[in-house]
């Protein structure tokens, strides 16, 4: 039996992990190494930083000698959960869901141990394969019987939409008994006895415990974190763009970066709890650092270095780092040539933009042309020279005072790209047709 290194429930207590346990859990993970696992819905091809609650969650367990299980929903994601939401969601074809469970597993495999012949080594589990063979009639004999309709009624989740003209249907209604019947079956076949999840699922959560009760006689358990909400009560994980996915395709790693790093005080004092795996002592040094000195931004510089590279890699946070340099004119030339394209587009996003014929970057263009005439960056070719003069004018992060300087292919960015500073804040970008 794996070894239990540290008491888990205390440590998700001080992070402020705990909404709601079902008794007799915490005595239980204190115990022995125990199997846990948590639902992840195939709604989207990648996770988002809401899920990302969810997965922290799995691998403080993990770390702490627990054995997660990671449950995608190809089953009911073809039902639809009803928790927290107002209307009944569209349902997912065969297709498409099934593009999205393989890109779920390959993610979640990013940041689960499932590797090596460890007693708590995770795994990964698809509720398709054992509902896929499951006859209405079976069901309807092997779990419909155990719990009551009154029972199901009761759930907070089918309660309000019940209360709505739109009402629910019975293909949502089920939902809770296909969610514990997951239950079961891992309580039965793979010895899992706790779920966890978010507050929201704690009606379907406990429809499992019941099930497990009611069918076997045995105890399982149950485990609910906050929802995530940010200070001002607004969703957490929402951009002015949308949702912060995890995949790099759809939320670039700088732009991930920026998203920690933009957090208040009040939000990134806890989210560094709630998200990093730092040591406590080392968070309660770094709270006392960043109140002691806020403008440097202590909390939010750690918060998004520790979940950038555990997401996105070492190397993707220093490029992000590199980037959001640029802005405060400590970039230099070399910094600016290693960033990948669609790093330099994510900084330059809302900047004025430029395109000049391949032809003429080949000739090479003089730069007082090229911010007078080929651009409007300048009004006139004297007040370009009097800013070239007085030392505000730079060409990829280097100062240019010679007013017959020319600029060639040899100086672009990723060979498509002049990046062009006026003053302090002024910035434009120039490509190359």
């Amino acid at each position: 039996m794996t070894q239990l290194r540290y008491n888990i429930v205390e440590d998700l207590r001080w992070r402020g992990q705990i909404q709601d346990m079902t008794p007799g859990v915490e005595e239980q993970l204190n115990k022995e190494s125990t199997s846990v696992y948590i639902g992840f819905d195939p709604t989207a091809d990648s996770l988002h930083v809401g899920s990302l609650a969810q997965i922290v969650l799995l691998k403080r367990l993990q770390l702490a000698g627990h054995k997660p299980f990671a449950l995608v929903g190809g089953a009911t994601g073809m039902v639809g959960d009803p928790s927290g939401k107002s209307e009944e969601r569209n349902l997912l074809d065969e297709t498409i869901l099934q593009h999205n469970l393989d890109c779920l597993k390959k993610q979640l495999a990013q940041f689960l141990d499932f590797e090596g012949n460890a007693a708590n080594s995770a795994e990964l589990v698809n509720n398709y394969e054992w509902f896929k063979d499951f006859n209405i009639l079976e069901f309807l004999r092997d779990v419909g019987k155990y719990l009551t309709v009154n029972y199901m009624l009761s759930k907070d989740s089918v309660k309000n939409r019940l209360e709505r003209e739109s009402g629910i249907s019975f293909t949502e209604f089920t939902y809770q008994l296909i969610q514990g019947y997951d239950f079961y079956w891992l309580y039965a076949n793979k010895g899992v006895k706790v779920q966890m999840g978010g507050s929201d699922q704690w009606g379907n959560i406990v429809t499992g415990t019941e099930l497990v009760g009611r069918k076997t006689g045995g105890k399982a358990y149950a485990i609910t974190i906050p929802l995530v909400m940010k200070s001002d009560g607004t969703k957490f994980g929402k951009t002015a763009s949308g949702n912060v996915w995890l995949d790099a395709r759809l939320t670039s790693p700088y732009q991930f970066y920026q998203f920690w790093l933009n957090q208040t005080d009040e939000d990134a004092a806890k989210y560094v709890r709630y998200f990093t795996f730092l040591p406590h002592d080392v968070v309660e040094n770094l709270e006392k650092q960043h109140a002691e000195a806020p403008h440097l931004r202590l909390l939010q510089k750690t918060l998004a270095q520790e979940l950038t590279v555990w997401v996105h890699g070492q190397q993707e946070y220093d490029q992000a780092v590199q980037a959001s340099e640029i802005l405060f004119g400590k970039a230099n030339v070399e910094m600016l040539r290693q960033l990948p394209e669609a790093t330099l587009l994510d900084v330059m996003s809302g900047v004025p933009k430029y395109s000049i014929p391949a032809d003429e970057w080949n000739a090479g263009i003089n730069i007082v042309s090229l911010l007078s005439e080929k651009t409007d960056i300048l009004p006139s070719k004297t007040e370009t020279r009097k800013a070239l003069q007085s030392n505000s004018i730079s060409l990829n992060q280097t100062k240019i005072v010679d007013a017959n300087h020319l600029v060639s292919s040899a100086d672009l960015l990723n060979d498509k790209y002049l990046l062009v500073q006026k003053g302090k804040k002024n910035y434009y970008l120039i490509g190359r047709d």
